[in-house]
């Protein structure tokens, strides 16, 4: 193939998340093969405007006439997704000195080393945007990256605001366009610069910044935690600010303070705003980092912070993440001395501050009265209160007439405030990309709805259920099992005063047992988007450990978070695989133990309060008899197989956005389906479309003979007789 100079094609958004604004592209072998480009060289890329960045191949079956490019890099070019872009090869010219210029808790806590590391082995152009993702994908065969921990340091020093942050490439000495190496000299705008001498690949994480330029947060800023800041505030002002009273009073107060809640839920901005409050200094120390030092250093550097913290006036110790320096099995040499430390810091009149997300972990002993005496717990927003700190988040940001704040709350379960302000800083990001040219550009509901597909919970990322846009209005038929549902789990989760009132206790748990594809899942689905509850969701196996004891734990974990994140809806699909009947599995009593645990956590000493469980299963004769009992997973909700009557609707609801013909009759076509599923019917919709699609192209509705294609290709699979038996069951066991 002739080698071209430069070729014009079509740019295409592609969020592939190990390019996603990471400054590559993706083309066509036969495109990179015209234009002899390798994978890895840069290329220059003229849209609107001028930009550059890294070539790799996209696979085989990709388009030969498209740019596969993200939203940066579109951003950078000045286009929108299907514009035309010329693409060339570029020299690759080593960068001399890069100046950037980004948001001032970016520039006051990302020195110029880790920022070089950041921006290593990109290509820069003067007035472009980058993001601080690092180039750690390699994009040549054998190649190898030298910052494979640059993101976990970034994220260490920013939180998860290192992920949305985006720079402005303000000056590249050299050559207009040019890559980052070890030799450039990369420097923030107001004269910061890095050493050009190569320094290690990873620098050690840096605790949290104490630079006057960073204020602390206003308590104001901190909705949901005001609790927690006057009981942590009254604390510190005794201890600080009015020894003379304890005095008198012949007794004495402990400063020592274990706060426990979801990583991102703003323990550590907590205790900086309430230090600010009574006049303390806070002394920051991220716990992995100095448990990773040798002993010898270890040790050392705490008794460095011992000593700052008990000169100088009133002082805050903070150690974040402490189950790392202090965990509760396998504990290290360094966690005497640090226990030492403690004791000593609190006797002395200054105060320690623990942080963790995970308390169960944490070594028990520090929780003597002369050690960590106060506990404090930050519990998951709900609905109501992620309302609130999207109003904190958003209040400088110029948001459009459509953007809906309570809707973006209902859609957020399991968000804390980190990531309600990534989600806000991502909606703000694609409208700056979107509007770069604009004089008053303004964020959009369709920004949130964008940033929504990208930003995911991290509270609870191991056990989430994705809550869909389906309420049980979207349910077809099986108006019984609703009503049973909506009084057994959302009235529990919605008007816990009510039962309060009427002195009596909200049922505990539901169990859904039915054919497979009749709508279990569906139906948890519908209840989580109707009640805009947090929900926990697991499947049984995934909870079981070969291990002993970590199944158990796992199950303790789960309800704790639950309790935690309250009101919570925890989702038990296949539970029957989490609890069979106690004496009869062949594992070693693993099974025996879960089901204990199991049934300690639903009704055991420790209340569940606002926590409504929900199993589903297509066994309940394998289930545990003890779990059923009152207290437990108490209501049995047969979910049948659906009648003539339910099938249409369910056809109906499927074909909500389908536009069909006229002659599609869904009344007539339901009572036909006989022995068909609810998930049977469902997917009869879907290959009708296709069998339209399958005609052709253009087609605009879906007629009664695609309907009939699809008749012949989707067949029904419902078992008579495994039908049968839970008709039974159902009988049986039916209040």
């Amino acid at each position: 193939m002739p080698v071209d100079e430069e070729l014009t094609l079509t740019a295409t958004l592609r969020l592939a998340g190990l390019d996603n604004r990471r400054g590559v592209v993706r083309l066509h072998p036969a495109i990179m093969t015209a234009l002899a480009i390798n994978p890895g060289d840069p290329v220059r890329l003229t849209g609107t405007r001028t930009t550059a960045a890294l070539a790799a191949k996209a696979e085989p079956s990709a388009g030969r006439e498209f740019l596969y490019a993200d939203d940066l890099t579109l951003g950078n070019l000045g286009i929108r997704d299907g514009a035309r872009v010329t693409v060339a090869k570029l020299p690759a010219v080593a960068a001399q000195r890069v100046t950037l210029s980004g948001p001032a808790d970016v520039v006051a806590l990302v020195s110029p080393e880790i920022l070089r590391l950041a921006l290593l082995g990109k290509v820069l152009s003067e007035g472009d945007n980058v993001s601080l993702y690092p180039q750690d994908v390699p994009l040549r065969e054998g190649q190898r990256m030298p910052v494979q921990d640059i993101g976990r340091n970034l994220r260490n020093r920013l939180g998860y605001q290192w992920t949305t942050a985006l720079l402005t490439v303000v000056a590249v000495a050299g050559a207009g366009s040019a890559v980052v190496t070890m030799d450039t000299v990369v420097g923030w705008q107001d004269g910061q610069t890095s050493s050009p001498v190569p320094g290690p690949a990873v620098q050690p994480a840096a605790p949290a910044s104490t630079d006057p330029d960073v204020p602390p947060p206003s308590l104001d800023d901190l909705p949901g935690l005001r609790a927690q800041a006057k009981e942590l505030e009254e604390l510190l002002d005794l201890g600080f600010h009015h020894g003379e009273v304890l005095a008198r009073l012949n007794t004495k107060v402990s400063l020592g303070v274990l706060i426990s809640g979801p990583a991102g839920s703003g323990k550590s901005a907590l205790v900086r705003a309430v230090a600010a409050q009574v006049g303390a200094r806070v002394l920051p120390v991220w716990a992995p980092e100095l448990a990773a030092l040798a002993a010898d250093s270890a040790a050392a550097r705490l008794r460095e912070l011992s000593r700052d913290a008990r000169s100088g006036g009133p002082a805050v110790l903070l150690f974040s993440d402490v189950d790392a320096l202090a965990p509760r099995d396998e504990p290290k040499p360094i966690a005497t001395v640090f226990r030492q430390t403690v004791e000593e810091v609190v006797r002395s009149g200054a105060a320690v501050v623990c942080t963790t997300s995970r308390p169960e972990s944490v070594d028990p002993s520090l929780r003597a009265p002369d050690l960590l005496a106060v506990q404090l717990a930050v519990p998951l927003p709900d609905q109501a209160l992620r309302r609130e700190q999207l109003g904190v988040l958003t209040r400088g940001m110029p948001l459009a007439e459509d953007v809906r704040l309570d809707e973006v709350a209902g859609r957020t379960p399991g968000f804390v405030a980190a990531d309600l302000g990534a989600l806000a800083r991502e909606a703000g990001v694609r409208a700056a990309l979107r509007q770069k040219e604009a004089e008053s550009p303004t964020v959009t509901m369709a920004d949130f709805e964008a940033a929504l597909d990208v930003v995911r919970p991290t509270s609870m990322a191991d056990s989430t259920l994705e809550v869909a846009a389906v309420t049980l209005d979207d349910v077809g038929d099986l108006a019984d099992v609703k009503q049973v549902l909506t009084e057994s789990v959302l009235w529990p989760l919605t008007y816990p005063d009510t039962f309060a009132r009427l002195g009596v206790s909200p049922p505990r748990g539901v169990l859904l047992y039915g054919p497979p594809g009749c709508g279990k899942t569906y139906l948890v689905k519908a209840i989580a988007g109707t009640g805009k509850a947090n929900v926990l969701s697991v499947k049984g196996a995934e909870l079981l450990s070969k291990w002993v004891g970590d199944s158990e734990r796992a199950v303790r974990e789960l309800f704790r978070r639950a309790r935690e994140a309250a009101p919570t809806l925890v989702f038990l699909d296949e539970v029957d695989a989490l609890a069979p009947t106690r004496g009869q599995a062949t594992d070693g009593g693993t099974a025996d133990r879960v089901v204990a645990a199991l049934l300690t956590e639903l009704d055991g000493v420790e209340d569940l309060r606002n926590v409504v469980v929900v199993g589903a299963t297509n066994r309940p004769d394998l289930i545990d008899p003890a779990l059923l009992r009152p207290g437990r997973l108490e209501r049995l909700v047969y979910v049948p197989p659906p009648d003539a009557t339910a099938r249409a609707a369910i056809l109906e609801a499927s074909a909500k956005a389908v536009p069909l013909d006229e002659s599609v009759d869904l009344g007539k076509l339901g009572a036909e389906l006989e022995g068909f599923s609810a998930a049977d019917c469902a997917a009869l919709i879907r290959e009708a479309a296709l069998a339209a699609m399958r005609d052709s192209l253009e087609a605009t509705t879906v007629t009664a003979d695609n309907v009939a294609t699809a008749r012949g290709r989707v067949r029904a699979s419902l078992d008579p007789t495994q039908v049968a038996w839970l008709e039974a069951y159902a009988e049986t066991h039916q209040p």
